[in-house]
């Protein structure tokens, strides 16, 4: 299978699905806009084709998140004719637009090569759209639906493509796919957990053998932490990360690394719902086999935003000892105390070790109390500005959280007690 997908892109026949994506395209505003553009701007004869995820999402009948644009020729007069905001890359003269706030991605079609494993492609030049198709990831990637030129109209696909979409089947399109791009073996992973795809067994074969061989240490952690950190941000992230661990993607990023209690980390999500970081929870759950001393220098190598690298690390950190003290809280303002600053990620994992009741209380009721003064009120009340101020206002929110102090005049009231305490 593997030399059939290698070979020739294939025209397809399918003349009545091909007309279908053309109708499905223009009834997206982005998709609309780029077949507009290439009626007012394509050159004659210029082959221009949607392709890659786009072109799956559309035969498979999902809404595509964005549109990749392959051109065969220039790339910057489509650009100027779709408008929109345009941001320009240049190692691989590549354009973006932005268009009704979705991404259009605009390149040239070209070949490539891979001087030695896991390098970044070196561009060979120009190329026709089969050599561009040939250089993708999986063949359920390799299919271009031809908008412009002679080609428009019409699908191609190497061969085998169209039967592997069929089936949701995730093939390489040859042997040293993963040895040139391990990052792929992640992508692997994000795209298998997604409902109804499978790995073709050769293909798994070809991922487990790459790993096993040292793929991983012939590419930059900072390109595997961003396929990690997309793989986490998938809608389902416990199945992504389970299909990296079925692989052995994990322990070769990190040993310890990985989902060893897959319904430890869906214990939180549900928990966190919708309030907080979903791909920090889950990274958090698979940060907790990693000794405690590499946890931090493994985020940075794998070159995390700081933002993200915090809320994981406290989550992983931080969850086990909350977990304890909210078990012992009795009173609402006990929980609000043992959270204290923490985060909903840490929250929410801390329910899944063990307190769930006041965690979910927590996140559900108690974190969205807010007092009807402010320390305005205090200062007009004659505290002195100072830590009278804050201990008044830290009893007002107590107060309020057990019940005693719903209203502004019974706040104040358990404030200024507080801060005339305080005052001396």
């Amino acid at each position: 299978m593997l030399a059939a997908a290698r070979g020739a892109i294939i025209p397809s026949v399918d003349s009545e699905n091909a007309a279908m994506l053309l109708r499905r395209l223009a009834g997206i505003r982005a998709g609309a806009a780029v077949l507009d553009a290439l009626r007012r701007a394509s050159p004659a004869g210029t082959g221009v084709y949607l392709v890659g995820g786009a072109v799956r999402d559309l035969l498979l009948g999902d809404d595509p998140l964005d549109l990749d644009l392959a051109v065969e020729g220039e790339v910057a007069a489509l650009a100027r004719a779709l408008g929109g905001t345009q941001r320009a890359h240049g190692r691989f003269g590549t354009c973006t637009v932005t268009i009704g706030g979705m991404r259009v991605d605009l390149a040239r079609t070209r070949s490539e090569a891979y001087d030695r494993p896991g390098a970044l492609p070196r561009i060979l030049g120009p190329a026709d759209i089969g050599s561009d198709l040939r250089r993708r990831d999986f063949t359920v990637n390799a299919i271009a639906l031809g908008l412009a030129g002679a080609d428009r109209g019409r699908l191609l696909a190497p061969g085998g493509a169209l039967e592997d979409l069929r089936a949701r089947r995730l093939r390489v399109l040859h042997s040293e796919s993963f040895a040139d791009d391990p990052t792929r073996i992640l992508r692997l992973a994000r795209y298998a957990a997604r409902p109804g795809y499978s790995v073709a067994p050769d293909t798994r074969a070809l991922a487990v053998r790459a790993l096993s061989q040292g793929a991983f240490e012939t590419v930059s952690g900072e390109r595997i932490g961003v396929e990690l950190r997309l793989l986490a941000a998938e809608r389902d992230p416990v199945a992504a990360l389970l299909c990296a661990r079925e692989l052995g993607a994990d322990e070769a990023i990190e040993p310890g690394f990985g989902l060893a209690e897959p319904e430890l980390a869906r214990r939180a999500l549900r928990l966190l719902a919708r309030q907080g970081d979903r791909a920090a929870v889950t990274l958090a759950v698979a940060l907790g086999g990693v000794r405690h001393a590499r946890r931090g220098p493994l985020l940075h190598e794998l070159a995390f935003p700081a933002g993200l690298r915090e809320r994981v690390l406290e989550a992983a950190g931080r969850a086990a000892a909350l977990a304890d003290a909210l078990q012992a809280a009795r009173r609402p303002s006990e929980i609000a105390a043992a959270v204290g600053r923490l985060g909903p990620d840490t929250v929410a994992l801390a329910g899944a070790l063990g307190a769930e009741p006041a965690a979910r209380r927590w996140l559900s009721e108690l974190c969205h109390v807010r007092l009807a003064i402010d320390g305005r009120d205090l200062l007009a009340a004659g505290v002195p500005a100072g830590p009278a101020v804050g201990a008044g206002l830290a009893a007002a929110r107590a107060a309020a959280l057990d019940g005693r102090a719903v209203e502004a005049a019974s706040q104040l009231e358990e404030a200024l007690r507080a801060a005339a305490a305080v005052a001396g």
